[in-house]
Order: C-alpha cells, then structure tokens, then sequence
C-alpha cells in the first residue's frame, strides 16, 4: 500500500491510499463495510435530488409581483424552527442582532426547516466579514445587515457577501455546498443570495438614494423601532406619524425606479398587511417569540374573565 500525493478540495486536503488487489475483499453481508456502502449511495441520491433546486423562494416571489411573508425566530430551538417552518411563510429569519441565537442554533434552525419550502435568511449582529461569510457558508439565503448608514458601508455588505470577482468572500460553504454538486453553489451563489441592508436611522434616511444606487443589493430593510428612535420618537413597529410615513412612501419610490424591494418589521398581520398595500415586497410579522405571548396573554385573560372572576 502507498500514499498518493494529496489534492486540495477547498479548505480540505484529501489524500489517495492504492491497495494491492490482493488486499481488497468484498464486504460480508451485514458488515459496516456494506452498510457505509448503502449511507454513500443514498447521500449521494439526496444530493442528486437537491441539485439544480437552489432557485431562492423569495427571489421568485418578488419575479411574480407578490409580497414575501416572512418570520422571525429569536429563540435558539430547531423545534421551534420547524413548527414556523409549517406555518405558511414564504422565508424564516434567525435573528442573531436581538435574538437568543448564536451560530450553532442558526446551523439547528436551519436543519429543522430543510425539509419545508422556506427561504433562511438571518440577520447578523454586524456589518463584519467573518459572521456575514460565516452565515453563508452555514447556508443562509438571505442576509439583513442591522445600521447600514452610508454607501460605503453599503458596499462592504455586498463585497462580504459575494465571491470574488464581486466582492472577498472566503471559499468554504461547509453547509450550502450541499446545495448542490461540488462547485455549482459557488457558481450561483453571487446571484441566488438576497442582500437587505437596513435602513434604520436619520443617517441612513439622509443618504438613502446613495445607499439604494450601490450594485449588489436587492432592497432595504426598514426598522421601525431604530428609525423612530432617531427621530426621537418612541420606538415601536407600526408606525402612523406622518413624517415616518412620508419616509416609507420615499423608500419605496426610490426602491421601485430601481427595481429594488423594499422590507419592514411588522407587529402583527394588520401593520403588515397595510405595508403591503403601500408597496413593500417583504413584510415580517413579529417574531415567534411575541407571536407566543400575545396567544398566551390572550388565553389566560379569556379564561379569567370567562370563568367568572373563579380564576
């Protein structure tokens, strides 16, 4: 037996052991050798069956004319993942500016939804290079960048985002490579993946047809809370004064001479269907988090109240 000379694949180097023929056997029914056999052969048939099927759910909604409706999990929970997953949504975002979640539970809620028809998307906590690449290679479709203020800052998010000759991404999609053969993810990921800055204070307002003109992005993402603190206002999702109306009503003015898709974060169906009807093409609707308490509150003070002040 001999060690052949090792070939680079990626991050990885994978080295040719040659064996006499004398020396092979074949595998005894039952042995593990068999078994291994049969977990390649039906691996290799998952990947033959999701290759060519990366088109991005939300890419394909906004071709169509529609509003994306999109989820938000703050909680670090693959089940909680999954049961959203279930619910109707277009795309499921894992929060990690606000949320509980860190990059292993993003990796959980991700695995959890891979069975359903939703697009994954995270917000990262930072405009930073080594979390946007990380999120990617971990198989996000979709990135919202929290405090995008200026063009610059614009284009570094892009530049993060996109394998050269777009931007400096660094090779290594350790989960979304399994989107496909071995570098075809590479090929369509520049174009597959959704990039949302967001657009959440007087700065980013002030420079915003600057921020919209940078190649590379497919919209803004608006926070509500964020947006209405810089204009000391309080902060809260759905908004009704009329100066923050008047800034929605230019957002998407300047994201439609663009072709571009203008987001908001929503409280609930009523906030975010009013956003669809003036024009936003991506509305989240709380996050799970809220969507369990305000059930439960519900619940509980219907019981008091139903059971005759018993409870």
């Amino acid at each position: 037996m001999r060690l052949d000379a090792a070939r680079n694949h990626g991050h990885c180097c994978v080295f040719w052991l040659k064996v006499p023929p004398k020396l092979i056997r074949p595998p005894a029914p039952g042995s593990g050798i068999a078994l291994s056999r049969r977990v390649v052969m039906a691996t290799k048939a998952q990947t033959t069956k999701k290759e060519g099927n990366v088109a991005n759910k939300v890419k394909e909604i906004w071709k169509s004319g529609k509003a994306v409706v999109n989820a938000w999990l703050a909680i670090p929970s693959g089940f909680s993942a999954e049961m959203i997953a279930q619910c109707g949504f277009d795309s499921v975002t894992v929060d990690m500016q606000h949320g509980v979640q860190d990059y292993l539970s993003m990796v959980q809620c991700f695995q959890a939804m891979d069975k359903h028809p939703v697009t994954p998307m995270v917000r990262v906590p930072w405009n930073e290079p080594g979390i946007i690449g990380k999120v990617l290679d971990g198989g996000a479709y979709g990135v919202i960048c929290p405090m995008v203020n200026t063009p610059q800052e614009a284009r570094n998010l892009v530049s993060y985002s996109k394998y050269p000759p777009k931007g400096v991404r660094s090779n290594g999609p350790i989960r979304a490579g399994m989107y496909g053969t071995a570098g075809s993810y590479q090929k369509t990921a520049n174009d597959d993946i959704v990039l949302l800055p967001m657009m959440e204070t007087k700065t980013a307002v002030e420079n915003m047809e600057a921020i919209l003109d940078v190649e590379g992005l497919n919209g803004v993402y608006i926070g509500p809370s964020d947006l209405g603190f810089s204009y000391g206002l309080e902060p809260k999702l759905d908004r009704s004064e009329p100066e923050i109306l008047a800034i929605y009503e230019k957002i998407i003015k300047e994201c439609d001479k663009r072709g571009l898709f203008p987001g908001i974060h929503c409280s609930g169906a009523e906030g975010a269907a009013r956003a669809i009807n003036m024009g936003f093409k991506l509305v989240t609707l709380s996050n799970e988090v809220g969507m369990m308490t305000t059930y439960a509150k519900m619940q509980v003070n219907a019981t008091r109240k139903e059971s005759g002040g018993k409870a």
